[in-house]
């Protein structure tokens, strides 16, 4: 399976799930800007249309895109994993979780804040007002190492999101110290802590790139 990213982009979770589930996937890098993939130069956008990562690839040839289902496909098409959660109110609540962390944290509150052309104003609206998913999420793992009951596909996209606080100081984690335990010590999954060090060793080159582009 080919699998389309950027580097420490949302896409990093499908290569810790991938990483966890001891599985062969070609990664491809995607220059966000351009639109390239950077191992042969072609328009990303003839693969995914929308331009975005993660977009999967199955050995079947089947274009898959939007990181939640990509990684419900990887926990299905690995079981043998852990990656997923039975049938039933485990799997709904699995469901949830990669909701929650994609609507509430990833577009609701850190893209926003990312983005560099959002007017200062715009950014502290949305620090004022979605600030208190982070409550949320830190009530919730009070005494609990992961989401569920164990590692899944949902720990994969929240430490990726959660990760992304490096990158925005008005996020300070130790507001909130249930997440910040359960980041560092996700950090040190060896599955995490291999993507992490590998997608910053390439983002350092993507910066590298741009500033030689300049």
């Amino acid at each position: 399976m080919d699998l389309y990213f950027s580097p420490l982009a949302c896409s990093m979770a499908t290569r810790v799930a991938l990483y966890e589930a001891g599985a062969e996937a070609n990664y491809l890098e995607v220059d966000p800007p351009t639109k390239r993939v950077l191992s042969d130069g072609s328009d990303f956008r003839s693969v995914n249309p929308i331009g975005l990562v993660p977009t999967l690839r199955t050995d079947e040839g089947v274009i898959l895109t939007e990181n939640a289902a990509i990684l419900q496909y990887v926990a299905d098409r690995f079981p043998q994993s852990g990656l997923g959660a039975a049938e039933g109110i485990d799997r709904t609540r699995l469901h949830q979780w990669l909701c929650f962390i994609g609507t509430e944290l990833h577009k609701g509150l850190f893209v926003p804040v990312l983005d560099p052309k959002a007017p200062q104003e715009a950014k502290a609206y949305v620090l004022a007002r979605n600030l208190s998913r982070l409550d949320y999420l830190d009530d919730y793992l009070k005494g609990r190492d992961f989401l569920l009951d164990h590692f899944s596909v949902a720990d994969a996209y929240l430490v990726t999101v959660i990760n992304w606080t490096m990158a925005t100081p008005p996020i300070e984690l130790s507001k909130w110290p249930n997440v910040k335990a359960y980041y560092e010590r996700l950090r040190q999954r060896p599955s995490v802590a291999k993507a992490v060090a590998e997608e910053f060793e390439l983002y350092k080159a993507e910066l590298a790139r741009k500033k030689a582009a300049a």
